[in-house]
């Protein structure tokens, strides 16, 4: 069978095709996986989502599963051991950003507000499905800039506006699949 995919989806990495055809777009409600592409989508900044993808389990076992109250008690000794990881993007700032962000997630929790109520009620609980020209999406949109701004004040780091839009598709509160794309909900 030769589906249709989105153009930015490379046929060559069996990994991003996966990726694309079962994850992105497609709505999830999952908070260990919620929080994993916010971390995920930050350490994207600056380079492609391949790159991250391909590193994708090397991130999980290097911050202990996405286990936020395990990260926000990360140690020096242990941003040390994570800087020396050539599986993940050695950055200092992206990784004191995933510590930074485990401790405002925990808040949030802690609040009574998971990361699935949060990000879904800014979209009454459903998708937005937009029918954008080949190579039109937009890199922000309102909303992800209202979502990034709130998620600042809420002390979470690496949410800019742009990598907010991303973790919006990524995690299906936006289906940006190009429009004859067989996976794009309004075919």
């Amino acid at each position: 069978m030769n589906n249709i995919r989105c153009t930015w989806a490379n046929p060559a990495n069996p990994r991003y095709l996966a990726y694309h055809d079962t994850e992105w777009g497609v709505p999830c409600h999952d908070e260990l996986r919620l929080f994993e592409m916010l971390n995920l989508e930050g350490a994207q900044a600056g380079l492609s989502w391949e790159t991250i993808l391909n590193k994708r389990e090397n991130y999980r076992a290097a911050f202990d599963q996405w286990d936020a109250r395990k990260i926000a008690h990360y140690d020096d000794a242990k941003v040390a051991e994570l800087l020396a990881n050539p599986g993940i993007v050695r950055n200092r700032l992206k990784v004191a950003a995933t510590i930074t962000n485990a401790r405002a997630y925990l808040s949030m929790l802690d609040g009574g507000l998971t990361l699935d109520q949060y990000l879904w009620s800014h979209v009454g609980d459903k998708p937005i499905v937009n029918r954008w020209a080949k190579g039109e999406r937009p890199a922000r949109t309102e909303l992800s800039d209202r979502i990034s701004k709130d998620l600042s004040k809420r002390g979470f780091k690496f949410v800019g506006s742009t990598i907010i839009y991303a973790y919006m598709q990524g995690i299906g509160m936006v289906d940006d699949h190009d429009p004859d794309c067989f996976c794009h909900s309004g075919r």
